[in-house]
């Protein structure tokens, strides 16, 4: 059976990201103040929340990418937009501390099955050779969640109440998302065997798709690749918890406090335009190798000037740019350089150890913040595990591209 086209598929799979990523994960930052508020917790009381889904989320990776791999995809996503919509509602009844963490933990889980990590493995095991285009095609609107629900949800709150703007959140899963992924993931494929990919000098981007998934784990580039994701998404995990209640810190105007993260939505379709229209022309590698530098220069922006709106812009455009384009980087380095077979499961074994930084980052800046420095040591911070990240890139992909035949 011959794939649905590649750009309408990718296009409408990319729905539902936009919907679960705005209501999940860029919601979150607007419901700390009133929480806290409401529950009487302190910041590192209320991070630690959004902590515990990214951990869920991990716990479950593996599993996913198993039943994905297997061609379980369409039952996989749909049950998880129904999941997160039971989530969402179950978040709107919540009156204590102990059911706020149960309801972030249920829509971790759920996140597992519905967000990036199970649509990349969706499409890489679909489209071959073009698995790289289908996965830029699928984050356009993605990259808007933060752009279109911050703005959204925010006047929601303003118009309902909290409570009562998680109810449209969980109708959008129950009515669009749902039945999206139903109708969308029908006809999955079997089997994830692929012939080796090519870059530009006809040499292979994957190992053979005889190898185990146990020999990629003797090799250099996973551990270096899981160094590059464990401290690159532990950096663009622990900055989206805290962009509102940062900003407002800084002094910045209530319309700077909304714009800024709205605007990095923007930016990050912007960037992934640019890889989509130039991607063919351009040396792939080499476009791996650059893009994670965007992120640590963007947190030095917002470290050295983000106080001033012409320091937030600057954040803006460098972390919009590395953030958009980084997660076609995040989605694709292993399929390039381990193996595009064995894709689900290899993102998979790297869920627990991601979880653990990704659930560890927004709690540990909640703790580096402090009434006198705000959040300057937490910044600090960021920037020195996204140069980390970037010296791990480079490492694994210089590795990778000198140990094929």
């Amino acid at each position: 059976m011959h794939p649905p086209r590649l750009i309408p598929f990718s296009f409408w799979l990319s729905l539902p990201q936009l919907i679960t990523w705005g209501s999940v994960f860029y919601t979150f930052s607007l419901l700390m103040t009133p929480l806290e508020a409401e529950l009487g917790m302190g910041r590192a009381e209320s991070s630690l929340a959004f902590s515990l889904a990214l951990l869920a989320e991990g716990l479950m990776a593996y599993a996913v990418g198993r039943w994905i791999d297997a061609g379980h995809e369409r039952v996989v996503m749909t049950l998880g937009s129904v999941w997160v919509g039971l989530g969402l509602l179950g978040h709107s009844a919540v009156t204590s501390v102990t059911g706020f963490y149960a309801a972030w933990i249920w829509l971790g889980l759920g996140m597992a099955a519905t967000l990036y990590t199970p649509a990349f493995a969706v499409v890489t095991r679909r489209y071959g050779q073009d698995f790289r285009r289908a996965i830029i095609t699928l984050t356009f609107l993605g990259g808007l969640a933060s752009t279109v629900f911050i703005p959204l949800f925010s006047w929601w709150m303003d118009l309902w109440g909290w409570r009562q703007a998680l109810w449209a959140l969980a109708a959008l899963q129950f009515l669009v998302c749902m039945p999206l992924h139903g109708w969308l993931l029908q006809g999955a494929p079997r089997s994830s065997r692929h012939a080796p990919s090519k870059n530009g000098n006809n040499r292979p981007t994957t190992l053979p798709s005889t190898v185990s998934v146990r020999e990629h784990l003797r090799h250099t580039p996973f551990w270096l690749l899981a160094l590059f994701m464990v401290f690159m998404m532990s950096v663009t995990s622990a900055l989206p918890a805290h962009m509102i209640a940062l900003l407002q810190e800084a002094g910045l105007s209530p319309t700077w406090v909304i714009a800024v993260p709205a605007a990095i939505g923007v930016i990050q379709v912007v960037g992934r335009v640019v890889l989509f229209l130039f991607e063919r022309r351009w040396d792939v590698h080499t476009a791996n190798r650059w893009i994670p530098g965007f992120i640590p220069m963007g947190v030095l922006a917002l470290l050295l000037g983000g106080f001033h709106p012409a320091g937030a812009l600057l954040f803006v455009l460098l972390f919009g740019l590395g953030n958009g384009m980084i997660t076609i980087v995040k989605g694709t380095a292993l399929a390039q350089y381990v193996s595009r077979d064995h894709v689900g499961q290899l993102n998979g074994l790297l869920g627990l150890p991601i979880a653990v930084a990704r659930a560890a980052a927004p709690l540990t800046v909640g703790l580096l913040w402090s009434p006198a420095s705000g959040y300057q040591l937490a910044l600090l911070w960021l920037l020195v595990a996204s140069l980390l990240a970037t010296a791990a890139m480079w490492v694994a992909q210089r590795h990778a591209l000198n140990t094929q035949p």
